[in-house]
């Protein structure tokens, strides 16, 4: 296939993908396991995996670097760029959107009913793609003994970068005791740029640069994570109020696409149009950087026997802490007979009929809530 049709192909795939991608990182990745692995048979399962575990290890949206992880697998640095914007651009454009109406009016549109159905449909597209991946990942007792340990520690909200790297760790431990003499050193892969933040006296769009830049390049975790960034680099500042925050948190949750896309809604409170421009470049550039960094070595370190020990306790850890994600959902999300009924039948579509596109899944568990939501 020549380098222009796997560009279209890239296109239209992670274009479709950020228009349908509710639920967050967890969701993503399942859909694009769906997409890449299950149909399309662009990556194997265990490659798919190593860049998953590979994608956990640095700082930024999981889901986004994904995208750019699959897009220079299929056409190198142009797909890494094209699969990266059209994941980002729909959810981008959307909260763009909603954050000019949000100034024009000083109130969100009432979006409830259709949530109640999509959260529990996103549920069974996680386990649906989680479940073969798991089956990949869980090759030995010891990995199954570490993943299990992840998932238990996740559940008690352990951070997820210690939970990551310490199963490495401890699996290059148990191989070391196993094989004394077989344990190679391996250069860092993790780059922590750190962009000092001076005393910031206006919300200029080069300050706003520097902050959302420095958060992109350092922050962990999930949305949640990036939230509590927020709060302490501008809302401790003055440069937003907290209801503002509040707002931005709520336009995350119930638009499609990566949740770091609020950071366009947040700079358009604080300086407009050219401050939302502005805050979305910076906080998706780091990502872009470090998985071209880091996508060349992966097929190249598995090949190191020792490096090959800790990726797959990373994969099976990230896996592991896929299905916290999954579990917390559930607790929060599925709570009455009506959740309970959309969640089964959405398992029940996911696990008999793995061809129909999760996005029929998603828009029929928004539709089902809605008409739930009158009996």
């Amino acid at each position: 296939m020549n380098e222009k049709q796997c560009l279209k192909d890239l296109a239209q795939l992670f274009l479709k993908l950020g228009i349908i991608g509710f639920g967050g990182p967890a969701a993503h990745i399942a859909m694009m396991q769906n997409e890449v692995v299950v149909k399309r048979k662009w990556l194997d399962e265990q490659h798919f995996l190593d860049l998953l575990g590979a994608t956990h290890l640095i700082p930024g949206p999981n889901s986004t670097e994904m995208a750019i992880h699959i897009g220079h697998e299929r056409a190198g640095v142009k797909g890494l760029i094209i699969s990266g914007l059209c994941f980002i651009l729909p959810a981008v454009f959307l909260t763009a959107v909603i954050a000019w109406l949000y100034k024009e009016y000083g109130q969100l549109p009432e979006i409830q009913p259709f949530l109640y159905g999509i959260k529990p449909a996103i549920i069974a597209i996680i386990l649906g793609a989680i479940f073969p991946l798991a089956k990949k990942s869980f090759k030995t007792i010891q990995l199954g003994v570490i993943g299990a340990l992840v998932l238990v520690l996740s559940l008690l909200h352990y951070n997820e970068i210690v939970l990551l790297f310490g199963a490495g760790f401890l699996a290059l431990f148990w191989f070391s005791i196993k094989n004394k003499n077989a344990v190679q050193s391996n250069a860092s892969l993790l780059i922590y740029p750190f962009i000092d933040q001076g005393s910031f006296i206006t919300a200029s769009n080069l300050n706003l640069f520097l902050i959302f830049l420095k958060i992109g390049a350092i922050l962990y975790g999930s949305g949640y994570v990036l939230f509590a960034f927020l709060d302490a680099e501008l809302v401790s500042e003055g440069l937003l109020t907290r209801t503002q925050l509040i707002d931005a948190i709520a336009v995350g949750q119930f638009t499609p696409g990566p949740v770091f896309s609020s950071v366009t809604f947040v700079g358009y409170q604080i300086n407009g149009f050219s401050g939302a421009l502005v805050s979305t470049l910076a906080i998706f550039l780091p990502s872009f950087v470090f998985v071209a960094l880091l996508n060349p070595l992966v097929k190249k370190l598995r090949n190191s026997k020792s490096f090959s020990v800790f990726l797959d306790a990373v994969n099976v850890s990230s896996v592991a802490i896929i299905i916290s994600i999954c579990v917390q959902m559930g607790i929060a999300t599925i709570i009455d007979w009506r959740s309970i009924l959309i969640a089964l039948l959405s398992i029940f579509i996911v696990f008999n009929y793995k061809n129909i596109n999760s996005a029929f899944v998603v828009i029929g568990g928004a539709f089902v809530g809605y008409l739930l939501t009158f009996i």
